[in-house]
């Protein structure tokens, strides 16, 4: 089966991976590390979009949830910029499944769900070399586990699941619901926010998620993302 993969990845991937090869090369400063990190991991997030398009921009959303999430519950400066790298990144994976699954839009035989749920499992392979991605990696590794332990790709369950990736997949299914008779996105948000909540202690951290709630009620009028999200997660690239 690997080899099956290996054969069939997108080639975006080699692009992405001498992206990453030079942002893992550079030799900065503690100080402005991060920043420049950030940028450029950004612009890989756009080789994601290009790949991706009918999805485009969903890293750059998720990472803006991601980041209020894990300011709400008190993260380090160090664990935000992890997360949000996370974030943008963590759909390589499934660049390297076959074509034929990474639409998604074909019923999945047994085969091809397993095929599927080890992408995780491949992110983490394909950027655990890079140094400054070695955090990161696990995040994403773990972002398909759920809380009452039947995920994937290990099925661990709870805490053991690590921070990062339980806010990371939280935000990663609030900016993926589709709901689409609802074009008002604040309207669309707060019924996005509904199922999450009918999924926590189940699928998702209860207490992450009542972060989010809260957090969407203290501007009860407002888009999440327009303009309140997006001051938060452009304040994280300076």
């Amino acid at each position: 089966m690997q080899q099956h993969i290996s054969e069939q990845i997108h080639p975006g991937i080699i692009t992405i991976q001498g992206m990453l090869r030079k942002i893992d090369r550079l030799r900065l400063p503690v100080a402005s590390c991060r920043d420049v990190e950030s940028i450029l991991v950004r612009q890989v997030g756009k080789e994601i979009d290009r790949a991706l398009p009918w999805q485009a921009g969903h890293g750059l959303r998720t990472a803006a949830i991601s980041l209020l999430i894990g300011q709400a519950v008190g993260l380090t400066s160090g664990e935000l910029h992890d997360l949000k790298l996370a974030a943008l990144l963590h759909d390589i994976g499934i660049l390297m499944l076959p074509r034929d699954l990474i639409t998604g839009v074909n019923t999945l035989d047994s085969e091809s769900y397993v095929t599927v749920q080890n992408h995780p499992r491949l992110v983490a392979s394909l950027l655990e070399p890079f140094f400054f991605l070695r955090e990161a990696s696990v995040l994403m590794a773990h972002h398909h586990e759920r809380w009452d332990g039947s995920g994937y790709p290990y099925g661990i369950r709870g805490q053991f699941i690590p921070l990062g990736s339980r806010i990371l997949s939280i935000a990663d299914a609030f900016d993926a619901i589709r709901i689409p008779e609802v074009s008002n996105r604040v309207a669309r948000n707060k019924i996005a926010l509904r199922i999450i909540r009918v999924a926590a202690c189940t699928q998702f951290d209860p207490e992450l998620v009542e972060a989010l709630r809260l957090f969407q009620e203290s501007i009860p009028d407002s888009d999440l993302l327009e303009p309140t999200m997006r001051n938060c997660f452009d304040s994280h690239w300076k």
